[in-house]
Formats: C-alpha cells, structure tokens, sequence
C-alpha cells in the first residue's frame, strides 16, 4: 500500500516543475437542460476505467482509526485514477463530482485535529456521489468540516496529490472546494461555472474580469495556461445557444471544452513536462446521461444511468476496461457492455503510518514555535 503523507513543502517544490491541466464546465441550457463537462490532462497515462458502483456499499474512509465510516445512499458511475479513487463521476439523481489538481492546496494538520475523524483524498469525491442529491445539501454538510481529508504520494511519484474539488447537479447549481492554509474554503453560486487549477479560485475569478472587460469577441487568451483556459471556457460556455436541441446543446458543450483541452503528445523545449489532455467527460444532469471521450478514441461512447441497476448486490459492481491510454474503441450506449468485478480498493493509509504523520508534525510545530521564541527574545535583547 502506497503510504500517504500530509505534508506539503515537498509537493509544492515537485508540482511547480510539472504542468498539470484540467478544465471543468458547467452550462445552463433552456427547459433546466444543465451539462457539465470535463477535461483529464496528465502526462502519463492514468489508468482510468469506468465503473458502475451501486447503493447500499459501506464505505470508511481509509484513513486510519478514525476513518469516517458511511453507507452508500446513491449508485453512481465513475471514471477512476489508477483503479484506486474516483476522480470524475455522476450519481443517479444528478450530483456531478470532478477532482482537478491545484498546487496551493494545504489540507488540515492532524496533529491540531486529532479528535476529527478522516477521510483519505482517493475517496473524497466518492463521498459527494455516495451521499448528496444537490449541490446545496453537500455544501451544507461540508460547512461543519465533519472530516479531515489526508492526502498522499501520487502512484510511482515523490509528490503528494493536490486537488480540489467542484459539484454540480441537475438544478446547474455549483460548488467549488478547496483547502488553502489548512483551512476549508467553499465557493458556491450557480455562476461559478468554470474551474481549472491555479491560482487559486478566488484569484481566478479576478483575474477573469479582466478579460470580461475587454469582450470574448474582442480577444481571448489561447494558451494552455490555467488562467488562459479559464477566460476562454468562461466566455465561450455563456456563448454557445441555450435553446438548442439536446444534441445540439452536447455538441456546442463538447465544443467548449475540446477548445480548451491540450493537443496530445505536446512537448516544447520551454515547457516540457506540459500534460495533454487524454479524456473528456460530459454529463447531462437531467437526461441522466455520462457521455466519455478518450482523446485517443474516434468514438464518443455513452453511458445512460436510467437503465442501470444501482440496487445494493454484489453482482451489480460493474467495469468497462477502457485498457492502455483509454484506447479501447466503444461506440454508442455502452451500460450493457460493463462487466461484473471485484470492486477496486481505494488508496488509503494504516493507522501506523497515519500515527507517523502526526508525530512528525507535531515535531514540526514545537521545533518552530522554540525557534519563535528565540528570536522573540533576540529581539527583546536588543532593544
């Protein structure tokens, strides 16, 4: 089992060196026809398989003693990482959950939280899908911060994963949440249609006024830049018709988010550790459609989760192998083309490792707290 860390200096120096992309939109279409749509970009293949996970699954949250344990009131097909967390998925009543990767993200100290229970990064996603119908309904419950989420080491990698997270759901309601200083900070309106990765969102939203001035008709920002695909998927998501058919609203939505994707295999003596883009997710809330796109494949192939059972048996743990690079070839409604599996092991951490952690960061505070105090009293000295 890949040991997971909650430290963070070693992730932001690795993280700064790679340049990791995603885009996630959301559109509001006419007659509550709301789409949310996504972009994987990473520099190597993932691993991702798609999976139909049913209701009724007990679940903890793999983090040591005081893991948070839950029983799961909705079933939901996801798109994992590596077979060992979900980071894209849509449950039965319409809850959309995307991880995107943000460099700024500090989780919360376990040694101040030590009574709180926890909650491994592999499964936070899984906890939205498992347990919200809205995107109001999570955010209330995550304003009690009932968890303390514990990251780790990326498979076959030295940094932590840094993530943050954004919810939609079939009202076009949205949320976005990330964990900046160890402390939870939630953004939710159904206006904040758009995420990428850094800066943070709060920045984000600044820094795309300014490009709201000047007029998408005007000029757009055309690299693949965070903050440049930012702008162009926040004009061109409000741009595209809203009165459309529906394959005309999926067409103009795919549209938007293949704008700001990145062409595969791009490598570049400046940038050379610039991630392509390898699949593209839409979701159609109220039809209850998962569409997926591998940026390999000549097919976009669907999932339609109407015609799924979600009710709580074994046999209904359910994969579709997309193999090497998502490279396997489907082609139109695929739910009868899953197969019933072993359901994957989310990446989680021993009470032994966690316990590690603690000791560590305790270490830490008391060594600068005395070095605090030292040049409290230098300065006193001096004076």
């Amino acid at each position: 089992m890949k040991k997971l860390v909650v430290s963070l200096s070693a992730a932001l120096m690795l993280s700064a060196s790679i340049a990791e992309a995603c885009t996630r939109v959301v559109f509001h279409g006419d007659n509550n026809r709301n789409i949310t749509a996504r972009s994987m970009d990473w520099k190597t293949d993932i691993g991702t398989n798609l999976w139909i996970l049913p209701k009724g699954v007990e679940r903890n949250g793999e983090a040591g003693d005081r893991s948070i344990s839950w029983k799961a009131k909705y079933g939901s097909v996801v798109a994992t990482a590596y077979d060992i967390a979900t980071t894209d998925g849509v449950n039965e009543v319409g809850l959309n959950a995307n991880l995107l990767w943000l460099v700024e993200s500090e989780y919360p100290s376990l040694a101040s939280l030590s009574e709180k229970p926890t909650l491994a990064i592999s499964l936070w996603a899984q906890y939205m899908l498992d347990n919200f119908e809205t995107v109001a309904e999570a955010v209330d419950f995550l304003k009690t911060e009932p968890f303390v989420i514990v990251t780790g080491e990326m498979p076959g990698e030295t940094r932590l994963a840094t993530l943050h997270l954004s919810l939609s759901d079939a009202t076009g309601d949205s949320a976005i949440i990330e964990y900046i200083n160890g402390e939870q900070v939630i953004h939710h309106s159904r206006n904040y249609q758009v995420m990428t990765n850094s800066p943070t969102y709060d920045k984000q939203l600044a820094m795309n006024e300014y490009w709201q001035q000047i007029g998408g008709t005007t000029m757009l920002p055309g690299t693949n830049r965070a903050a440049d695909r930012f702008a162009r998927a926040s004009f061109y998501i409000n741009a595209i018709p809203r009165n459309g058919s529906q394959k005309d609203s999926f067409a103009s939505v795919f549209s938007v988010i293949r704008n700001v994707s990145v062409p595969f295999g791009l490598n570049t003596e400046e940038e050379p550790n610039i991630s392509s883009t390898r699949w593209r997710t839409v979701v159609d809330h109220q039809a209850q459609l998962y569409f997926f796109e591998s940026a390999i494949s000549p097919n976009v192939f669907g999932v339609d989760l109407k015609k799924i059972d979600f009710s709580p048996k074994a046999d209904n743990v359910k994969r579709l192998a997309l193999g090497k690079d998502q490279s396997q070839i489907y082609s139109g409604e695929t739910s009868s083309e899953f197969v019933v599996t072993k359901p994957f092991t989310f990446l989680g951490v021993t009470e032994e490792e966690l316990q590690t952690e603690i000791a560590k960061q305790t270490a830490a505070v008391k060594s600068l707290n005395t070095e605090d105090q030292a040049q409290l009293l230098e300065n006193e000295s001096s004076h």
